[in-house]
């Protein structure tokens, strides 16, 4: 600016809206001042239209490209008071539904009252003719929505928080929104609003809380509760929470600890000395821990005496399928017939999917209805595809969806409406967090049978517990651990190199042959470069392998060698920007149309739709992969194409989309490609682990391209480093079940 340290003040009406962005509210207008000047303004007006009148507070700039400006830091913003102001904003189209037209159908009838007409009176809309009452709803709704959030963002940003909390407050509290973020400036670090605890502690120290105030230090200790869910933890040891809410907000630990102390006594928290530890829990983790594990000890003591000869029915099931059956495929059988809940574990090529189906075959032979489920979309196709059986995700299969807070998710199906089956399967469990399968248990009827089938050595749940792992460490649940690498995938260079990986030793990089093939690059650029070529030129060129069937996987969205930069230049080269196809800007990112989008959060409540409308639903999941078809500006929406079910997304969920030709190795959890490529790249050391390399192995199907350079893939080898989980399942079973 031109002045250091002094803001000036410019006032006028908004004359035209050069530029905005709905994410952030950042826009270019020109103003039309006192002196009939037109000025161009820079900053933060979300829903700024023609008609509107601004007192700005900032100075001046010269841009390199655009000259002179008013950049703004403060604006005061006052609707448009005259019939004509009325007029231009209205016409402008900043309310969906209302064009020129219309607008001056409005002024004609209501002239300078249009506006509060339009807010507080929309069924008198209705009398004017060509606007039916539901459309004067829609008008008013789009009204209101845009008041209510401009004001929330002005609140917000006017203590320098980013406008896109705004949205997420408003998108789940409504008008209601500002009034109760006055109450509780800490609703901002609220999960489903995806603010920081930074944040929310800022405006509340703005707002004037004390610092050492007993709401703070209360916020503080649940939001490090809630943030540590996030690094797998059921519990914190009480210790530890105080020391951490301490250093997080600046008071002593003692007073931390009376924190700990009341929430405990109001039921906020739940205390229990257990595993050796003085463990604090959220409730609803503590709920799903203990239910969990009582439900899962009374299935071990669960035993059937089937009255069928089990070597006639295996032999049986032999001829039926064509194959015969390894000792360890059998007993596998037996267990299953003889047992409520068996465990099946293996790496990859070891028989896995072979038992899921003698298992489907068998319980369909004894009459049996059974459910396939898997924790993700795509593991739930792939299933579908191996058994011939529809799979479902679990959180489909028990009716997941949004409560009426729209703050936490509930199951349709629980015990008093529970599943119609006599036995689940459930596959890719080391992914399920210790919530998702207590409410698995809670939906199964009490007789069901519970197969689980997982591959041990994965990476465990992104949520909460290592379920997987504890029900197979606790030794109380039958369980059968698949080793032999079977005839048919012996020649498998991955397979081999994965169970290499697994057991500690450095397969051969250089013997590029195969399925499997290392492409030695030491400069980050020149890794990406490669990456970019290989699936842009040499994988559909040389091996017929389309872009829709490559995924690129990196241990890290950050850095050059991350997922959001490999994202950048991977658009560029498949997907880049043409007169035909729409783009739509938000932040630093570009949708377009055709792009390869994931899901990063699960959405209960977006309604989908196959393409002649025929079957419709509710539900898209986290790691849900699909293709942007269609931008549409006017309606400020985009259609997606989620492997066949069609979903419209308003431009306020872009948040809940990231691009998808590059994922992190945690997201790939689950599914299988037809070829994968493997950024080797240096990284947090907590990411350069054994179980990361090895799962991203194992998810390619015909090929494997490892590009980068060597000696990370050999540290990743030697680093067996597994974060330490706070969580008690598996001592909790084995003392149900009498085991210590």
């Amino acid at each position: 600016m031109d002045q250091d340290n002094e803001l000036l003040e410019i006032s006028g009406t908004v004359d035209t809206v050069i530029y905005k962005n709905e994410e952030n509210g950042y826009t270019v207008l020109r103003l039309l001042d006192e002196n009939g000047e037109r000025v161009t303004v820079v900053g933060t007006f979300p829903y700024a239209a023609p008609g509107e009148t601004m007192i700005i507070s900032g100075g001046w700039m010269n841009h390199s490209v655009h000259g002179r400006q008013f950049k703004a830091e403060f604006a005061q913003r006052l609707m448009p008071q005259s019939a004509h102001a009325i007029y231009e904003y209205l016409a402008s189209g900043t309310v969906r539904g209302i064009g020129p037209a219309t607008a001056s159908l409005l002024i004609d009838r209501f002239g300078e009252k249009a506006l509060d007409v339009l807010e507080n009176e929309p069924e008198k809309l209705a009398a004017i003719k060509g606007i039916s009452l539901q459309k004067a709803k829609q008008m008013s709704s789009s009204f209101r929505r845009q008041t209510g959030v401009r004001r929330l963002m002005e609140f917000i940003c006017s203590f320098g928080l980013r406008p896109i909390l705004a949205m997420q407050l408003y998108k789940y509290y409504g008008d209601e929104a500002l009034n109760l973020l006055r109450e509780n400036p800490y609703l901002l670090a609220a999960s489903h609003i995806g603010g920081s605890f930074a944040e929310a502690d800022h405006l509340a120290m703005e707002m004037g809380m004390d610092g050492n105030s007993r709401n703070r230090i209360n916020a503080a200790v649940l939001f490090e509760l809630r943030h540590n869910t996030g690094n797998g933890h059921c519990f914190i040891p009480r210790e530890k929470l105080a020391a951490a809410t301490a250093e997080l907000i600046g008071v002593e630990a003692e007073e931390a600890d009376q924190s700990i102390e009341e929430l405990i006594e109001a039921g906020a928290l739940c205390f229990e000395e257990v595993a050796g530890c003085r463990a604090c829990y959220l409730p609803e983790l503590y709920e799903a821990e203990t239910d969990a594990a009582r439900r899962l000890a009374r299935m071990c003591r669960g035993r059937y005496q089937e009255r069928v000869n089990t070597d006639q029915l295996i032999a049986d099931l032999e001829r039926q399928q064509g194959i015969r059956y390894a000792e360890l495929q059998k007993r596998t059988l037996r267990l299953a017939l003889e047992n409520q809940i068996i465990v099946i574990t293996g790496g990859p090529g070891t028989g896995k999917t072979t038992s899921i189906r003698a298992i489907l075959a068998m319980f369909d032979r004894l009459g049996m209805k059974t459910l396939l489920t898997a924790p993700t979309g795509r593991a739930a196709k792939r299933m579908t595809e191996l058994s011939g059986q529809e799979a479902q995700t679990v959180h489909r299969l028990l009716g997941a969806k949004f409560a009426e807070d729209g703050q936490k998710v509930v199951f349709t199906k629980e015990e008093s409406d529970p599943l119609d089956c006599d036995a689940v399967i459930l596959d890719e469990c080391s992914m399920v967090d210790i919530q998702l399968m207590d409410a698995l248990l809670r939906a199964m009827p009490e007789d069901a049978r519970l197969v689980m089938v997982g591959d041990a050595d994965q990476l465990p749940s992104v949520g909460a517990g290592n379920v997987f792992s504890a029900v197979i460490r606790s030794g109380v649940i039958p369980t059968v651990r698949l080793t032999e690498i079977f005839r048919q995938n012996e020649g498998s260079r991955i397979v081999r190199n994965a169970h290499m990986i697994n057991r500690g030793e450095y397969p051969n990089f250089s013997e590029n042959a195969g399925d499997f093939f290392r492409l030695r690059r030491l400069q980050a650029g020149g890794t990406v470069e490669t990456i970019t070529e290989l699936c842009a030129v040499r994988l559909p060129g040389k091996m017929n392998i389309q872009p829709q069937e490559i995924q690129v996987l990196s241990p890290t969205r950050k850095g050059e060698l991350g997922t959001g930069n490999l994202n950048k230049h991977l658009q560029e080269a498949l997907n880049p920007r043409s007169r035909e196809k729409k783009e739509k800007a938000f932040g630093d990112v570009i949708f377009r149309e055709g792009d390869r989008v994931m899901q990063i959060r699960n959405n209960y409540d977006l309604l989908w739709r196959n393409a002649d409308g025929s079957i419709r639903g509710m539900g898209i999941y986290n790691g849900d992969i699909g293709q942007i078809l269609q931008i549409d500006p006017d309606s400020e929406s985009m259609l997606i194409d989620f492997d066949g079910r069609l979903v419209n997304y308003g431009f306020d969920s872009l948040l809940e989309l990231e691009h998808a030709w590059a994922m992190t190795v945690h997201k790939a959890q689950g599914s299988e490609y037809r070829a994968v490529i493997l950024a080797l790249n240096n990284s947090a050391s907590m990411l350069m682990t054994r179980d990361v390399l090895y799962t991203a192995v194992t998810r390619a199907r015909e090929l494997l391209i490892l590009v980068g350079d060597d000696s990370i893939a050999y540290r990743m080898i030697d680093n067996t480093r597994q974060s330490k989980r706070y969580a008690a399942l598996r001592v909790r079973l084995r003392r149900l079940c009498g085991a210590e």
